[in-house]
């Protein structure tokens, strides 16, 4: 499992670095360059509405599909069908409850709530692929999925790249042509993927069982309510700073422009996340030692996250200045925090992962509504005082609560080690990168700031080879062909 683990790990991560990323800072860094400002914090500020309300349309399904298809996959036939209907059935009912709640919270001018609209319709479609990916991941073909994981997004960079580059649009492009260049995106990746399943489900058909469909939904109900407890306390931020400021749509644009460097930074941890769920839930069936796999998954992933986060922290203010026509100190400080918090956010993907295979869903749902209570107040408090910067810092302290949460519980109901051996290496790994970023940001000021952020990530990547926390012989061994 190892094995498995590594080999698809490299692959889905380079994948989706490449793709993802450069569709984050090609195009949708691009539209938000190019659109007034506060156009965009209007539209972060609506998908992030819509984003909390979006496991109506999933209801766990997602996980559940792949965590039992991964421990029965003969059963693809027989659930596809209804957990197909179902989801149709949940994505018109979250369609119709986000739009109406959105009108009550204030959305209510036509193109705003239009705009809100298409984004729920886009929003649906995309939990519709990742429904269809799981049932890869389910049936053990992570390689394909791996490559799935960035075929919607190949193809948005394609269309909206037209709009933007293909001639006299850019003059004309609007917010709403982005929205539809999505819709179009989604719409044929499902296609894709459903022809290539079509030959595994035997008679592809809508189903309808009562007795059935309430079983389905009492199963996924529990991964239905951690989902959206987790999505909640990481998407009320830009929510409450929209509603709480009198510039809210301004102060929303900049944290957008910080957040999305977040967004790009956690493209590998929800991806290796995803991966996991399934190998876990394996494990744990078949009685397998999940330590190994839980040791190479944590110390793969915070190496990963201390060597990015600390070097974008020393390199904050330039960076956001290069990227934006905005970007100033202030985008800078707020950059900072949320990079911060990209460490434990990493850790949480492993912890919370293996409490999700384990169903271990009751404590995990009493952690994340306390930590939607510690967000709120922590919002209401610094938001009014520090703007998008307060709700940068209320992110970090919130996600850090919540990880060390996940941690003790996954300690004590799995009877995991304690592994003080990794953790004191990596703080010395987190301390080897501070010295160096204070000394390539305070004295080689001549140097490009490419260069010196490359060689910061780059020194983090060996620091851990040194350290023991990344093994070559093990990597190896489990990357070569059997």
């Amino acid at each position: 499992m190892n094995r498995e683990f590594a080999g698809n790990a490299v692959l889905i991560v380079v994948l989706n670095l490449v793709v993802k990323s450069f569709y984050l800072f090609g195009i949708d860094r691009t539209v938000q360059n190019l659109l007034p400002e506060g156009e965009y914090g209007l539209y972060f500020t609506l998908f992030n509405f819509a984003f909390i309300f979006q496991i109506i349309s999933d209801f766990g399904l997602q996980n559940f599909n792949a965590r039992n298809l991964s421990q029965s996959r003969h059963l693809l036939q027989k659930y596809f069908p209804h957990l197909l209907t179902i989801k149709l059935l949940l994505g018109g009912v979250f369609t119709v409850v986000t739009v109406v709640l959105g009108y009550f919270w204030g959305f209510q001018s036509p193109a705003v709530w239009t705009l809100l609209l298409a984004i729920c319709v886009n929003q649906f479609l995309q939990t519709l692929v990742l429904f269809l990916r799981s049932n890869l991941a389910g049936l053990g073909l992570y390689r394909l999925d791996s490559w799935a994981s960035v075929l919607d997004k190949s193809l948005l960079v394609v269309i909206a790249g037209v709009l933007l580059w293909g001639g006299s649009w850019q003059a004309h492009f609007t917010i709403f042509w982005f929205v539809l260049a999505q819709t179009a995106a989604y719409l044929i990746t499902i296609i894709l993927l459903l022809s290539y399943l079509y030959p595994r489900l035997g008679q592809l058909r809508l189903r309808w069982r009562k007795a059935q469909v309430q079983s389905l939904l009492r199963q996924s109900a529990p991964y239905a309510l951690v989902v959206f407890l987790m999505t909640a306390y990481t998407r009320l931020d830009a929510i409450m700073i929209e509603k709480m400021l009198p510039n809210g749509a301004i102060e929303a644009d900049r944290y957008a422009s910080a957040f999305r460097l977040l967004d790009a930074s956690n493209i590998a941890g929800y991806l290796l996340a995803g991966l996991l769920l399934p190998m876990f839930a394996r494990q744990l069936k078949t009685g397998v030692n999940i330590v190994p796999l839980t040791r190479l998954a944590i110390s793969t992933m915070w190496t990963g996250a201390f060597s990015l986060a600390i070097s974008v922290i020393w390199f904050a203010t330039p960076i956001m200045t290069s990227l934006y026509t905005n970007g100033d100190s202030y985008s800078g400080q707020i950059l900072q925090w949320l990079m911060l918090t990209f460490i434990p956010m990493s850790g949480g993907y492993v912890y919370g992962t293996l409490l999700t295979a384990n169903a271990s869903l009751r404590p995990m749902n009493w952690v994340f509504v306390a930590g939607i209570m510690i967000n709120v107040l922590l919002n209401l408090w610094l938001i009014p005082r520090y703007g998008a910067l307060g709700a940068a810092q209320a992110t970090f302290v919130t996600q850090t609560l919540t990880f060390i949460a996940q941690l003790a519980l996954a300690k004590h109901l799995l009877q995991l080690p304690m592994a003080l051996d990794l953790l004191f290496r990596l703080v010395f790994l987190g301390l080897l990168l501070c010295g160096l970023g204070y000394y390539f940001s305070n004295h080689l000021l001549s140097v490009p700031l490419f260069v010196k952020f490359s060689a910061c990530i780059c020194a983090g990547i060996l620091g851990a080879f040194a350290l023991r926390l990344l093994d070559v012989k093990s990597w190896w061994s489990w990357l070569r062909p059997s």
